[in-house]
């Protein structure tokens, strides 16, 4: 049977009220314009020191992430075009962070104006704001919301026991969470440490508990049980590894770069006591099993050293001034030289300035803010020592731990500390020690906004000494029976005499020394 000419079949019928009914939908569309509400896509986290370290997140929304001093800066990806003062204007933190804000395109940056205070929790909230099209057309399209949190990593301290079961051994103690962590086993006692940036490991050394010998250290690191921020899982605490052995050199002093990825160490042949200098190697951070090999920099000898805030680079003090050579096999050629200091005490984290002590010979000391620029400026002269200075990450001012010379017929010192105003050049002293205290030892916190001491009691003679291999000496040998450690809460920037007074440091519930904040 055939069908009439022109008749529809049911399924034609069909498809053509489909077309009809899109053609309307898209003539709706059109006609009312764009309604698709701008979205943030991403959100990145800038590393202060390279872009290999920043982390990007799509998924913000649904976690928190933690962060250290080393992260100033967030980036927020739009999915279109923003009216850059509606969202600047509806942009809300709580707590309040103080920031400057930045536009690429659709990328707006937010840079905190100083370091988040650790042990915070922050929310961030986005809404009413309008994309750039809309508030030409007059139109009312705003952002679908944002409400998103991210943290600071929590207040962290690390030090070497004094008592019991800790005697020797580094501890770590979370003033946030009031935990404390056994990090080193009873068989190896702790002369020195410094932890990684990321806050996951610690590089020390140790010499083992049955031998009293200080020059048999070796080098080591221990895992914290911290994650960095762009890890998702943390290793177990307390995690051991042998980094450099005491075979044929003995291992002095050393420093960690600022990046974490270079040690150096200050090492002596043990069959040749005139062979003596430098050595560099990785830090060897990516857990494989084969050991890196350290090398020899081919330098003249020197003494104390700290490597540049680039970590491409190490300040040494040879003769007379101040070297800086190239981390690289051949040293001999020296970047720079500053012939006039002996010492460079502390680098600015930006590299930009450098706290440099000149030797005078009428056995005085100067302390010169020196620059990247060529710009030296004195910033005081002592009788005493400049035993330590730490540039603050909040405000320009520079915290030094000093000692001054006490008149009498014996020769005395007593430890004070003053903070500086690179500014203005002002000294604020902030607290006086007895002159017995002279084995201090003191560190800035990461945000700016603590400073630890100790302070030691030393080993008398007639008291009962632990035995031999259980001694813990400072750094000029002196015996120390116990130690007590403190925390001064500090103000970025104090410039009012009353705001100086109301810094007050207290005693921690701890008994250590050597303390030191975990980054």
């Amino acid at each position: 049977m055939t069908t009439k000419k022109g008749f529809l079949q049911p399924l034609d019928r069909v498809a053509i009220a489909l077309m009809l009914l899109l053609i309307a939908l898209v003539g709706l569309v059109i006609s009312q314009g764009d309604a698709v509400r701008p979205t943030v896509r991403e959100w990145t986290w800038k590393h202060v020191q390279t872009e290999e370290k920043d982390i990007t997140l799509t998924n913000f929304t649904s976690q928190t992430q933690k962060i250290g001093a080393d992260y100033k800066t967030f980036i927020l990806t739009f999915s279109r075009p923003m009216d850059t003062k509606s969202v600047e204007e509806n942009l809300k933190i709580e707590p309040p962070l103080a920031g400057t804000i930045s536009w690429v395109g659709r990328r707006m940056g937010y840079t905190f104006i100083t370091p988040a205070p650790y042990g915070t929790t922050y929310k961030v909230q986005l809404k009413d704001a309008k994309d750039k099209f809309a508030a030409q057309e007059s139109k009312k399209r705003v952002i679908q919301p944002l409400s998103a949190t991210f943290s600071t990593r929590d207040r962290v301290i690390l030090y070497i026991g004094v008592q019991q079961e800790e005697r020797g051994r580094l501890i770590l103690y979370n003033l946030t969470q009031e935990q404390r962590k056994i990090l080193t086993p009873k068989d190896l006692v702790v002369m020195d440490f410094q932890p990684f940036p990321d806050g996951e490991k610690i590089l020390f050394s140790a010499r083992p508990s049955n031998n009293q010998d200080i020059l048999s250290a070796q080098l080591y690191t221990v895992t914290t049980g911290f994650s960095a921020p762009a890890n998702k899982h943390a290793q177990p605490a307390g995690k051991i590894d042998l980094i450099l052995d005491n075979k044929e050199y003995q291992n002095l002093k050393f420093d960690l770069s600022p990046d974490g990825q270079t040690i150096v160490v200050q090492r002596g042949n043990k069959a040749n006591p005139n062979d003596f200098g430098l050595w560099f190697l990785p830090a060897n951070k990516d857990n494989s099993k084969q050991k890196a090999t350290p090398q020899r920099l081919q330098s003249q000898p020197g003494g104390d050293f700290i490597i540049t805030p680039d970590s491409k680079a190490v300040a040494v003090a040879q003769g007379q001034g101040t070297a800086i050579l190239p981390l690289q096999a051949d040293g001999t050629k020296p970047l720079d030289f500053f012939p006039q200091f002996g010492l460079v005490q502390a680098f600015s984290p930006d590299g930009s300035q450098a706290a440099m002590v000149k030797f005078n010979t009428d056995y005085t000391r100067d302390l010169f803010l020196v620059t990247n620029q060529g710009v030296q400026t004195k910033l005081l002269t002592t009788k005493g020592s400049i035993v330590n200075c730490q540039f603050d990450t909040a405000s320009p001012t520079l915290y030094c731990l000093l000692t001054q010379l006490l008149p009498g017929e014996y020769y005395q010192e007593q430890p004070y500390l003053v903070a500086i105003d690179l500014k203005t050049g002002k000294q604020k002293p902030l607290l006086v020690f007895p002159p017995e205290q002279r084995n201090l030892q003191m560190s800035l916190s990461p945000d700016g906004l603590g400073l630890l001491f100790d302070q030691i009691i030393p080993q008398t003679e007639d008291a009962a000494a632990p035995s031999n291999s259980q001694v813990l000496t400072t750094d000029d040998g002196q015996a120390i029976a116990s130690s007590s450690l403190w925390l001064m809460p500090l103000l970025p920037a104090v410039d009012s005499p009353a705001a100086t007074e109301q810094l007050k440091p207290e005693q921690l519930p701890l008994v250590g020394f050597h303390p030191r904040w975990l980054p």
